[in-house]
């Protein structure tokens, strides 16, 4: 029976040089060659995961990357979308206007650009590893085509002001969106229907892989949905405490030293 094997980008299959080492590479190969599916599971923009895609080589047959914290699934062997969602157009606005209120970066994407009102500290910390071409407007929504996958807030010195804005968002929002952090400076703001979480069942029914047959791992708050998802949920050694405790398995070593070895062989 195939198997899908999902994860997270940065601090899990990255090296904090951002590479994929050889035996974690060795070990993928032999897995998807045994006809299982890959997955990148990813809070990122596509085209980002595309661009770690390339620089590692990751071009195994029944590759999937699942970029926006579940908000986008794109089949590689076909070359398009399997899924896409976004935020409401309607909430958009708003959320910007209390990011102006509350003293937040925040920033959006379209297909080829992050959209973003101000040129900022917070801006240039985010492109010190995420280098997508990006175009600055007071009028968001202009720029957009489609309803974008995701927000991402961000703030570098003040939790606790992130947190206030995290809570008026919620006030506005409801039910509809998600919030939560993907490290301690980057809020992600996504549609409630999209998620890491959901990602792994919806990509799941869609190759008809029973969900037991799923392994995901992950090392921050965005990862939870999905490790708790899956078959067998993996957290990273070096991951957060919430994630620890929301794993069926700890990895032994952390993604400096092929920590995900011993999983993708195990299976």
């Amino acid at each position: 029976m195939k198997k899908i094997f999902f994860t997270d980008l940065d601090g899990t299959l990255l090296t904090d040089e951002k590479k994929v080492s050889p035996k974690t590479m060795e070990a993928l190969t032999a897995f998807t060659d045994a006809g299982n599916y890959f997955a990148i599971n990813t809070g990122r923009a596509l085209d980002s995961a595309k661009a770690v895609q390339k620089e590692n080589n990751l071009f195994f047959k029944g590759t999937y990357l699942i970029g926006f914290n579940g908000s986008e699934i794109y089949d590689c062997d076909l070359g398009k979308d399997v899924y896409r969602t976004g935020v409401p157009m309607d909430l958009v606005p708003a959320i910007f206007n209390l990011a102006k209120e509350y003293g937040i970066h925040c920033h959006t994407y379209n297909d080829d650009n992050l959209i973003t009102p101000a040129e900022d500290e917070e801006l240039a910390y985010y492109r010190r590893v995420i280098h997508t071409p990006y175009i600055v407007t007071d009028d968001i929504c202009s720029a957009l085509s489609d309803v974008p996958c995701k927000i991402i807030g961000i703030e570098l010195k003040d939790r606790e002001r992130i947190e206030k804005f995290k809570k008026a968002v919620e006030d506005i929002a409801g039910d509809r969106l998600t919030l939560l952090f993907s490290n301690p400076y980057y809020l992600e703001i996504f549609n409630s229907e999209a998620g890491k979480g959901s990602a792994v069942k919806r990509l799941a029914k869609h190759l008809n892989i029973p969900i037991e047959n799923t392994i995901a791992a992950g090392d921050e708050e965005n990862d939870i949905s999905m490790i708790q998802a899956a078959g067998l949920g993996v957290a990273m050694i070096n991951g957060t405490d919430m994630v620890k405790k929301s794993a069926d398995v700890i990895t032994e070593y952390d993604n400096n030293h092929d920590g995900l070895v011993a999983i993708i062989n195990k299976d």
